[in-house]
């Protein structure tokens, strides 16, 4: 039996360069998201997408692995900034997803800066999006508050 399961779903009026829809989580956590063409490869007019998703995602979910590797050392932190983000690129002709950069910073009691610098490359391991995201490549880039 699965950890957890989530769902959204996108409805999607027109075609791909003049359309738009709407992306909703289940949770109603997200509320309704607007997503374009244009908010993904031009500018974002307060739309989102899926690389803007991809990079919430995978700044949150390292975020957690990160609390929690540096609490299982004992050292937990007092708080952490994560911030992703996810490029769009062509390979092999077409639009693909190829890194996701994160930008960790954090004050954390008791260690230095190349024990979190550590700390921070074991996340991943801890990160079930990190893991989803194998395929790219992934940075890291730690800097001690």
């Amino acid at each position: 039996m699965p950890i957890a399961e989530r769902n959204a779903t996108t409805g999607w009026d027109g075609d791909l360069a003049h359309g738009h829809g709407t992306v909703t989580g289940a949770s109603g956590g997200l509320g309704d998201l607007p997503v374009t063409w244009a908010s993904r490869t031009e500018r974002s007019d307060g739309k989102t997408s899926p690389e803007e998703l991809i990079a919430a995602a995978h700044a949150s979910c390292f975020s957690m692995a990160l609390a929690h590797g540096l609490t299982q050392a004992g050292t937990a932190p007092e708080h952490l900034d994560v911030s992703a983000k996810v490029t769009l690129d062509e390979r092999d002709g077409a639009p693909t997803v190829t890194r996701s950069e994160l930008t960790v910073s954090g004050r954390v009691p008791g260690i230095d800066q190349s024990a979190f610098e550590q700390a921070a490359a074991d996340a991943g391991k801890d990160c079930p999006v990190s893991r989803a995201l194998s395929g790219l490549e992934i940075a890291v880039n730690a800097r001690l508050q």
